[in-house]
Protein backbone atom coordinates (compact mmCIF):
# COMPACT_ATOMS: atom_id res chain seq x y z
CA UNK A 1 0.00 0.00 0.00
CA UNK A 2 2.85 2.19 0.94
CA UNK A 3 4.30 1.26 -2.75
CA UNK A 4 1.29 2.41 -4.43
CA UNK A 5 0.80 5.61 -2.08
CA UNK A 6 4.88 6.83 -3.61
CA UNK A 7 3.83 5.87 -7.16
CA UNK A 8 0.45 7.87 -7.22
CA UNK A 9 2.22 10.71 -5.11
CA UNK A 10 5.35 10.64 -7.60
CA UNK A 11 2.98 10.68 -10.72
CA UNK A 12 0.90 13.70 -9.35
CA UNK A 13 4.41 15.75 -8.54
CA UNK A 14 5.45 15.04 -12.68
CA UNK A 15 4.51 18.53 -14.88
CA UNK A 16 1.45 16.98 -17.40
CA UNK A 17 1.94 17.21 -21.37
CA UNK A 18 0.47 21.26 -21.57
CA UNK A 19 -1.00 23.43 -18.64
CA UNK A 20 -4.44 24.62 -18.89
CA UNK A 21 -3.22 27.86 -20.53
CA UNK A 22 -2.06 26.62 -23.46
CA UNK A 23 -4.87 24.14 -24.12
CA UNK A 24 -7.10 27.15 -23.90
CA UNK A 25 -5.46 30.20 -25.47
CA UNK A 26 -8.56 30.93 -27.71
CA UNK A 27 -10.23 33.82 -26.03
CA UNK A 28 -14.37 33.10 -24.77
CA UNK A 29 -15.23 35.54 -26.83
CA UNK A 30 -13.72 34.11 -29.85
CA UNK A 31 -14.76 30.73 -29.21
CA UNK A 32 -18.51 32.29 -28.44
CA UNK A 33 -18.34 34.27 -32.24
CA UNK A 34 -16.96 31.03 -33.69
CA UNK A 35 -20.02 29.03 -32.14
CA UNK A 36 -22.73 31.94 -33.05
CA UNK A 37 -22.08 31.92 -36.49
CA UNK A 38 -20.99 28.31 -36.76
CA UNK A 39 -25.00 27.69 -34.87
CA UNK A 40 -26.56 30.29 -37.71
CA UNK A 41 -25.30 28.37 -40.41
CA UNK A 42 -26.08 24.82 -39.22
CA UNK A 43 -29.61 25.56 -37.53
CA UNK A 44 -30.34 26.67 -33.73
CA UNK A 45 -30.81 24.03 -32.05
CA UNK A 46 -29.59 22.47 -29.01
CA UNK A 47 -27.54 19.59 -31.08
CA UNK A 48 -25.78 22.65 -32.84
CA UNK A 49 -24.84 24.13 -29.94
CA UNK A 50 -22.92 20.80 -29.11
CA UNK A 51 -21.68 20.51 -32.87
CA UNK A 52 -20.44 23.74 -32.78
CA UNK A 53 -18.67 24.09 -29.53
CA UNK A 54 -16.94 20.56 -30.35
CA UNK A 55 -16.30 22.61 -33.78
CA UNK A 56 -14.42 25.56 -31.96
CA UNK A 57 -12.38 22.94 -29.52
CA UNK A 58 -11.33 20.69 -32.48
CA UNK A 59 -10.01 24.30 -34.28
CA UNK A 60 -8.51 25.29 -31.29
CA UNK A 61 -6.39 22.15 -30.88
CA UNK A 62 -4.91 22.73 -34.48
CA UNK A 63 -4.86 26.51 -35.32
CA UNK A 64 -2.88 28.49 -32.84
CA UNK A 65 -4.92 31.51 -31.76
CA UNK A 66 -2.67 34.07 -34.18
CA UNK A 67 -2.92 31.92 -36.90
CA UNK A 68 -6.32 31.91 -36.43
CA UNK A 69 -6.67 35.52 -36.05
CA UNK A 70 -4.41 35.96 -39.11
CA UNK A 71 -7.42 34.34 -40.71
CA UNK A 72 -9.99 35.70 -39.45
CA UNK A 73 -8.28 39.32 -40.08
CA UNK A 74 -7.41 38.36 -43.67
CA UNK A 75 -10.81 37.03 -44.74
CA UNK A 76 -12.74 40.02 -42.98
CA UNK A 77 -10.52 42.23 -45.08
CA UNK A 78 -10.56 40.39 -48.44
CA UNK A 79 -14.38 41.67 -48.24
CA UNK A 80 -13.67 45.37 -48.44
CA UNK A 81 -13.16 46.84 -52.07
CA UNK A 82 -9.93 48.49 -53.19
CA UNK A 83 -5.96 48.51 -52.86
CA UNK A 84 -5.97 47.71 -49.41
CA UNK A 85 -8.31 44.48 -49.41
CA UNK A 86 -5.99 43.31 -52.76
CA UNK A 87 -3.02 43.19 -50.53
CA UNK A 88 -4.93 40.16 -48.52
CA UNK A 89 -6.33 38.65 -51.03
CA UNK A 90 -2.96 38.03 -52.47
CA UNK A 91 -0.76 37.80 -49.60
CA UNK A 92 0.85 34.18 -48.84
CA UNK A 93 0.90 34.34 -45.36
CA UNK A 94 -2.92 35.13 -45.32
CA UNK A 95 -3.62 32.53 -47.62
CA UNK A 96 -1.77 30.35 -45.78
CA UNK A 97 -3.54 30.90 -42.76
CA UNK A 98 -6.53 30.57 -44.25
CA UNK A 99 -5.94 27.09 -45.44
CA UNK A 100 -5.02 25.87 -42.25
CA UNK A 101 -7.84 27.32 -40.51
CA UNK A 102 -10.07 25.66 -43.09
CA UNK A 103 -8.14 22.09 -42.99
CA UNK A 104 -9.46 22.44 -39.37
CA UNK A 105 -12.82 22.82 -39.94
CA UNK A 106 -12.74 20.25 -42.31
CA UNK A 107 -10.75 17.99 -39.37
CA UNK A 108 -13.93 19.14 -37.41
CA UNK A 109 -16.53 18.61 -39.31
CA UNK A 110 -15.58 14.80 -39.17
CA UNK A 111 -15.49 14.52 -35.76
CA UNK A 112 -18.41 16.83 -34.35
CA UNK A 113 -20.82 16.50 -37.21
Amino acid sequence: MTRYLVVVAAMLALPGPMCAAELNDYPTATRAEYVFGCMKANGETRQSIAQCSCSIDVVASIVPFDRYITAETALSLAQVRGNLSAQFRTSEQATSAINDVRRAQAEAEVRCF
